[in-house]
């Protein structure tokens, strides 16, 4: 059985598989070669010449064997024909081919005995012709091409549903960018239209806010006018009962009634409206609840201790989950409470930091928190507009307060207890009065947002500022200005008075912060930059000889009122918010916008 030679096109040699039985009928004698003959190559000097001379030697006839090569010799690169395939090995390869081997081997077994009794002649057999295995190989190659086109069909078949929706994503994303550039226009359009009716409104707003200015001037002339009528109309009611009772024989300040001893405080200027309100103290002397207050907190071998510069970050407490608004230091006790944009209040324990008590009640963020002086209630205000005390005995909501049409900044209480003020966004500020539960005074003088609002201590007088660049002192009592302090450039952002009330401290958004003496407010006496970044909230030690000053700038810097120089500055992460001093003057609190009190020894 016979292979197909395989070729390269550049080899000169052709290789073919030959197998040449035992029993061959050939006449050819052939020659046995001793592989022990002398003319063999020794070892170290094969090579293709030397093997080529040894053969040539070897023959005899080399000189003719080189010159003239046979005539069924086949020239180099001449390709080798196909040998014509045998028609018992084309039957063995066609029943192998289509797994007949049970018929297979019956023809070799029937196959072989013929042979074997000479009754087949094999040279007479012949071969297939060459037309058979050519079908044979082109059937093969078209079973395979069709093969590879139904492969191909299929994959046509994904490619074309894969274009057919791209092409469908493509309409659809085509026709949602035409959408969104008409709504675009329509939108541009809408912007320009909006805009010239703005430039056309611009007079008109404002004429109106003049007219609103103006207005509220007049209210304001108004309100100090019907002020005036009710102090004479309660003069002349005093007169007549006083000339009353001289004409029946009484004592000008004796009842007539039980002969109870009237006192110089009974006679206020106002007519009280409701049966619950309260009364302004006349006297500016410290109450004793005040004084038990001060004596306990001012610590003279602390305050004496103290230094600007010797302030270092002890601790930090992760207070709120978001900016922290305002800190309030405890009146008399080692806590702090805290006001957040996430609309809670907590009390924190000192220097620790452990949660005393947690309130919730406001539907917006908080701005302002402070302590009742009797120690047991705290209040809060928020942007909501309202003002809440919380008794913090009970644990509970108290009270609820509103009337600012706009959100409340904080809130300041009367040494006596009985009044709380608020400023608002709405340029005003309110006078509550908490045993009747009600609004006793608007003071309307701002222009802009009232950003703060602050009691003297035993007193009635009332700080304000305010973004109209402006700090407002007024007489609570009569509900009045009494002072406009003028030298601000920009939106004051919050005023204090030092514990003694003989300083006042003011600071903007450019970080200015001006201190002024009360014997003479025309103007400020010592001005200290700490800009340019806003500066948000200023603090007196109770010595009254530092001041602490909250910057958005993430530090707060602590000026020596000695030297009225910045003695020290304390970084923090964030922008700080708030900032003030515990009741000893031992520690120096800090609210920064990350959430975080920072607690500074």
């Amino acid at each position: 059985m016979t292979t197909e030679p395989k070729q390269q096109e550049t080899d000169l040699f052709y290789l073919e598989a030959v197998r040449i039985p035992a029993d061959t009928d050939d006449d050819f004698q052939y020659e046995e070669v001793d592989l022990e003959d002398d003319w063999s190559l020794s070892e170290g000097e094969e090579d293709f010449h030397a093997t080529l001379s040894a053969i040539q030697q070897r023959s005899g006839d080399s000189d003719t064997a080189l010159a003239a090569p046979k005539p069924d010799a086949r020239p180099p690169n001449v390709p080798h024909a196909d040998q014509p395939e045998a028609v018992d090995d084309f039957l063995r390869n066609y029943l192998l081919k289509k797994g007949m081997t049970d018929t297979l081997d019956c023809f070799q077994t029937e196959w072989d005995e013929m042979v074997q009794k000479g009754l087949g002649d094999t040279q007479a057999i012949g071969v297939v012709p060459e037309v058979y295995s050519q079908n044979q190989r082109l059937d093969s190659e078209l079973k395979n091409a069709q093969r590879e086109r139904d492969q191909y069909e299929v994959a046509a078949s994904s490619a074309a549903e894969t274009l057919v929706k791209l092409q469908k994503a493509r309409d659809f994303y085509r026709m949602q960018h035409k959408r969104v550039l008409q709504e675009k226009n329509i939108l541009i359009e809408n912007m320009r239209k909006l805009k010239i009716q703005c430039a056309s409104r611009e007079p008109a707003i404002k004429q109106i806010s003049e007219r609103y200015q103006t207005v509220l001037k007049q209210k304001m002339l108004v309100s100090l006018e019907r002020d005036k009528a009710v102090a004479q109309a309660n003069s002349l009611q005093a007169n007549v009962h006083s000339r009353g009772m001289r004409e029946g024989g009484q004592s000008p300040k004796q009842d007539r009634g039980g002969g109870r001893q009237m006192k110089d405080s009974d006679e206020t200027p106002y007519l009280s409206k409701h049966s619950k309100d309260s009364e302004f103290p006349v006297g500016t002397c410290p109450t004793n609840l005040l004084a038990h207050r001060r004596d306990k907190s001012m610590d003279a071998s602390v305050l004496t201790k103290a230094k600007a510069d010797s302030f270092r970050l002890s601790h930090t407490i992760k207070a709120h989950s978001q900016s922290i608004s305002c800190l309030a230091p405890h009146p008399t006790k080692p806590a702090v409470a805290s006001a957040s944009d996430d609309q809670l209040w907590k009390l924190w324990g000192l220097p620790e930091g452990d949660v005393i008590a947690t309130g919730e009640g406001h539907t917006d963020w908080l701005t302002g928190v402070s302590f009742h002086p009797d120690e047991t209630k705290l209040g809060t205000t928020g942007g909501d507009g309202s003002l809440r005390i919380w008794d913090l005995t009970l644990g509970r909501l108290a009270l609820t307060l509103q009337g600012h049409t706009g959100a409340t900044w904080g809130c300041s209480f009367h040494s006596c207890g009985h009044f709380v003020a608020t400023c608002s966004m709405d340029y005003t500020v309110m006078v509550w009065d908490l045993q009747s539960e009600r609004c006793r005074s608007t003071l309307r003088g701002h222009s802009g947002s009232v950003n703060s609002v602050e009691f003297l201590s035993s007193s009635n007088t009332l700080l304000t500022s305010s973004a109209d660049k402006t700090l407002l002192m007024w007489d609570a009592r009569a509900a009045i200005c009494a002072q406009t302090l003028y030298g601000h450039s920009s939106s004051c952002n919050h005023a204090t008075f030092t514990p003694s009330g003989q300083v006042i401290a003011s600071c903007d958004s450019q970080g200015i912060v001006m201190m002024w003496d009360v014997r003479n407010l025309v103007a400020p006496n010592v001005v200290v930059e700490t800009g340019p970044k806003p500066s948000n909230q200023v603090a007196f030690n109770p010595s009254g000889r530092m001041l602490a000053v909250a910057g958005d700038d993430s530090s707060v810097r602590v000026i020596d009122l000695v030297t009225n120089q910045v003695a020290c500055t304390l970084s923090h992460d964030d922008a700080v918010q708030s900032v003030v001093f515990d009741h000893k003057g031992e520690y120096l609190l800090s609210g920064a916008s990350d959430g975080k009190i920072y607690v500074w020894s």
